[in-house]
């Protein structure tokens, strides 16, 4: 019955964590995307936490679907990686999906493990 509810409020913490940390990151790295990857490796880690804890229901509603599905951005990720490419900045584009999916996977693991 709260399930809805709970998702929206993470939702709405998880989008406007991701909007500062994006902004803070702009700033400081204005020619390569770290926000997108500070959050998605940061939400990796976070979610293998969860999902290995034993957190109720509710919490992994909360934070798992509500607040990391709007933390982390996949679309964001590939759009970030489409202009790159067009840019032909080849280089800049395999680091960013190198660091992403093989860090993101591997602190998801690690995540689990911290967890468990």
């Amino acid at each position: 019955m709260y399930a809805p509810l709970f998702v929206a409020i993470g939702g709405f913490f998880g989008a406007m964590a991701r909007y500062l940390v994006s902004r803070w990151a702009a700033r400081r790295s204005p020619r390569f995307p770290i926000g997108t990857l500070i959050v998605n490796l940061l939400g990796s880690f976070l979610l293998g936490w969860l999902a290995g804890s034993d957190a109720a229901d509710a919490t992994k509603l909360l934070v798992g679907t509500g607040f990391m599905g709007a933390f982390t951005t996949f679309s964001t990720l590939k759009w970030e990686s489409v202009q790159m490419m067009q840019q032909r900045q080849w280089a800049k584009v395999v680091v960013y999906l190198a660091a992403t999916y093989s860090c993101g996977v591997w602190l998801a693991w690690l995540g689990y493990r911290v967890g468990r």
